[in-house]
C-alpha cells in the first residue's frame, strides 16, 4: 500500500507542497505547524520536527512501537504469518539436518534402509530430530514459541514433535511446505506436520522426462535414485491429492506406477483405480509388477534387486 493512501485512511490530511510531496502535521508527535511531508515518487516520509523519517514499515514502526517482522505483520498478518512459518520451517529443517551425523543411530536407520550415498542424503535435504534441543534453537533465532506451535514443529509442553524421526523436508517450488518425520524405531508413529504435503516429490526435477516412475514413500524414491533412475517421484501415500494429479497430467508422459504388492492388495487396488484416473485424462499409465510382498525400498534392499532388474520389471508393466 502507498504511504500517502495509508496516511489518508488513518485521516492524515495534507496538501501539496510540489510536483510530488505533500505536507501536514506530524501524526508522530504534537505540533502546531506543518512539518512532516511525504514525497510519493518516493514513498517516503520526513518530519523536519522530530526528525524521523522513512516508508511505510517505518512509520508503522514509530507510530504503533513495533519492531520490523512486527510492522510487516500489521500491514498483512496472513501474509506475513505464511513467510514465517516457511522461514521457521527452513531453519529447522537446517537444524535436523545438522543433527544427523551426530548420532549413529540415525544413519545406521537410513543405511538399513538402502540410503547412504552422502551426496544423495544432502541432496534430499535429509535430517534427524534427537528432541530436546530444537525449540531453544529457534526461539535463539527469533522465532516464537506460538509460531513453533502453529506450525506444528513442538507441542503444547515444547518438546520436538519428531522426535527420534529422520526427517524430509517436502518443498513446493522453492519452499518448503511441510516436514516428514520417519521413526526410526516402533515407540512412534511415522508423520508428517499439519498442513498440505505439498505436490510430488522432488517434480521440478522430473517433469520433464517423457516417463515418470511413481513411487509411494520416500525411501522407494531414494532406492530408486541411488540406483541410477532419475525420472521417480513419488506421492507419499497411495492417494494423490489434486495439486498432484494436475501435475502428472501437465504434459503427454508415461508414467510407471510402482506402488507396494502388499498381502492386503491396497496398493495394487490404488494403482488400479489411479491408472484409469490417468488413462481418462490421457495419460499412459503402466502398473509395475513387482514380486509380491515387496516395495521399491525392499525390492533393492531386503530382496537385493539390481537396476538391471528392475529395468526388467519396468520393460514388463501393464496397463
Amino acid at each position: 500500500m502507498p504511504l500517502l493512501e495509508y496516511l489518508q485512511q488513518q485521516n492524515w490530511i495534507g496538501r501539496p507542497a510540489g510536483h510530488w510531496e505533500y505536507v501536514g502535521l506530524c501524526p508522530l508527535h504534537e505540533e502546531s505547524r506543518p512539518s512532516f511531508y511525504v514525497n510519493t515518487r518516493k514513498d517516503v516520509f520526513y518530519c523536519h520536527g522530530c526528525g524521523q523519517g522513512g516508508d511505510l514499515i517505518r512509520f508503522l514502526q514509530l507510530s504503533h512501537h513495533l519492531g520490523f517482522q512486527e510492522g510487516l505483520a500489521y500491514l498483512d498478518p496472513p501474509a506475513t504469518r505464511e513467510k514465517e512459518a516457511i522461514a521457521v520451517l527452513e531453519q529447522a529443517a537446517t537444524f535436523y539436518q545438522h543433527q544427523l551425523d551426530q548420532y549413529p543411530e540415525a544413519l545406521g536407520y537410513l543405511w538399513r534402509r538402502g540410503v547412504y550415498h552422502p551426496a544423495l542424503i544432502r541432496e534430499l535435504g535429509i535430517g534427524y530430530a534427537p528432541g530436546g534441543n530444537l525449540r531453544r534453537h529457534l526461539t535463539a533465532q527469533g522465532y516464537s514459541f506460538e509460531l513453533l506451535r502453529t506450525v506444528g514443529l513442538t507441542n503444547a509442553q515444547g518438546a520436538d514433535a519428531l522426535y527420534q524421526r529422520i526427517v524430509f523436508p517436502l518443498r513446493q517450488g522453492e519452499h518448503i511446505v511441510n516436514l516428514y518425520g520417519r521413526s526410526i524405531g516402533s515407540a512412534f508413529a511415522h508423520r508428517f506436520l499439519p498442513g498440505s504435503k505439498g505436490g510430488l516429490y522432488a517434480w521440478e526435477k522430473v517433469r520433464h522426462f517423457p516417463e515418470v516412475i511413481l513411487v509411494e514413500g520416500l525411501f522407494d524414491y531414494g532406492s530408486l535414485r541411488q540406483a541410477g533412475f532419475h525420472n521417480a517421484t513419488c506421492s507419499l501415500g497411495t492417494h494423490l491429492n489434486n495439486a498432484q494429479f494436475r501435475q502428472l497430467c501437465d504434459g503427454q508422459r508415461t508414467v510407471y506406477l510402482t506402488f507396494d504388492v502388499d498381502a492386503n492388495q491396497s496398493g495394487q487396488q490404488a494403482a488400479e483405480q489411479l491408472a484409469h484416473r490417468l488413462g481418462v485424462h490421457g495419460i499412459m499409465a503402466l502398473r509395475v509388477p513387482l514380486p509380491q510382498g515387496y516395495d521399491p525400498n525392499s525390492f533393492f534392499v531386503g530382496g537385493g534387486g539390481s537396476a538391471e532388474e528392475f529395468r526388467s520389471l519396468l520393460e514388463a508393466a501393464q496397463p
